[in-house]
């Protein structure tokens, strides 16, 4: 979201060769303050620049009084944020001409104030605001581990026509909590919940976060060929039965 330069310059070539989406960090559709118009102006002009598939943001807020946290907040599970959040949500497909993805972020604490779970919040969101979503699986084994609740039964409370996109990355373990950091190998309880996630949903797209302590390509390509593997034996399976 530059003027020009040479971040433009390489996403026109590679997007002369391949597909791409575009996924965001601050929207903030959680917040408070309006939605920032400069910022969705921006966004669009990319958009139409680059064709991306679809674009994503999360669910949370990241900043206030014009001031970006660059961190994803956490948002109170309540009727009275579903709303906010829909007519937000309208306002700016509305203004994109197309519908966008919202991503479930890890969470760390929660508010008493909360209604519902998370996934009955996320659904009904999806649902009442005609949006799609990307799970990622990582981000809720986190807040599972966090929050003390069963991550399958997340899975199964969100709506199957809904998810357009899965993510997966690793996280760090600090005892008693874990925090998404996107800095690690995806740990074999992420790998079964994301089997579990390809018995619900189906074929998704599917994509692996790596932003730090990144090693040999040769290791990256080994963990897609491994979701590939077990989203494809799934999927084989479901077929026979």
């Amino acid at each position: 979201m530059v003027p020009g330069g040479k971040p433009l310059h390489y996403l026109d070539q590679i997007r002369e060769h391949y597909p791409v989406v575009m996924h965001g960090v601050s929207l903030s559709i959680g917040g408070s303050a309006p939605i920032d118009m400069e910022y969705l102006e921006q966004l669009k002009a990319l958009a139409d620049r680059a064709e991306p598939a679809w674009i994503s943001d999360h669910l949370c807020w990241t900043g206030h009084d014009g001031k970006n946290l660059h961190d994803l907040l956490p948002l109170p599970y309540t009727e009275e944020a579903v709303e906010h959040i829909v007519n937000r949500v309208h306002q700016v497909q509305d203004f994109l001409g197309r519908r966008i993805l919202l991503e479930n972020v890890s969470s760390y604490l929660t508010y008493q104030q909360s209604e519902m779970t998370e996934w009955e919040f996320l659904a009904m969101i999806a649902q009442r605001a005609d949006c799609l979503l990307l799970l990622d699986i990582n981000n809720v084994y986190v807040s599972s581990i966090n929050h003390e609740f069963a991550p399958v039964d997340y899975l199964k409370g969100i709506p199957r026509g809904r998810v357009q996109q899965f993510h997966l990355a690793g996280h760090s373990n600090c005892g008693d909590y874990l925090i998404d950091t996107h800095d690690a190998p995806v740990i074999e309880p992420v790998w079964d919940l994301y089997v579990e996630a390809v018995k619900l949903f189906g074929q998704v797209s599917t994509m692996i976060e790596r932003d730090d302590n990144i090693p040999p390509l040769d290791e990256l390509l080994a963990e897609l060929d491994k979701a590939r593997r077990l989203a494809m034996s799934v999927l084989k399976e479901a077929a026979i039965a």
